[in-house]
């Protein structure tokens, strides 16, 4: 169970991308808000990189073999090179992943953080009540009543991120959503 662990810790992609920073607010026909950008480069080929190690820290850990999960509860302390992520819990879900050599390797599907969520990155902070990642497709999403997004200082507050780590293209949606900016 150790390994299985440690594999599926390892493949907690959530710290290998931080979502460009939102530049600017548009508003939308049904009188909600959204902030969206683009970063306007083009995705980069991925290349082979050494592994960076995912350390975990939580009063709490339990596996569930069965059901695939592995469960970090209370005062969870997340890291991978300069990208942190702190919650009350983190769910990672994982499957058994067969590999054209024949072997098999734990890949992590799902990422579910609850409960004072914190990401922080080199060049931004987000902050929600809930985030979730899929390491398959590269998109992160981060909900609450005050999701607030801060670069620099740069501050965008709305009800839910919608980040596409891919492509770089940040999404601020929920209600009304409200964007500082500081013209350089």
């Amino acid at each position: 169970m150790t390994l299985r662990l440690a594999a599926c810790a390892a493949a907690l992609f959530l710290f290998a991308a931080a979502p460009a920073l939102a530049q600017e607010a548009d508003g939308q026909a049904d009188g909600t808000a959204a902030a969206d950008t683009t970063t306007g480069t083009k995705a980069k080929a991925k290349t082979a990189q050494p592994a960076t190690p995912v350390d975990i820290v939580a009063n709490e850990m339990e596996i569930l073999d069965k059901e695939k999960k592995a469960i970090f509860r209370g005062a969870v302390d997340a890291t991978k090179g300069t990208t942190k992520l702190r919650s009350d819990e983190l769910v990672v879900t994982y499957a058994d992943v067969k590999q054209p050599d024949g072997t098999t390797k734990t890949d992590a599907t799902d990422l579910d953080a609850k409960g004072n969520v914190l990401i922080v990155t080199p060049k931004e902070k987000i902050t929600g009540d809930w985030a979730k990642y899929d390491p398959q497709t590269e998109k992160l999403t981060v909900g609450g009543t005050n999701v607030r997004l801060v670069q620099g200082t740069t501050v965008l507050v709305g009800q839910e991120l919608h980040a596409d780590l891919k492509t770089g293209r940040t999404q601020m949606t929920g209600g009304r959503v409200k964007g500082s900016f500081l013209p350089k």
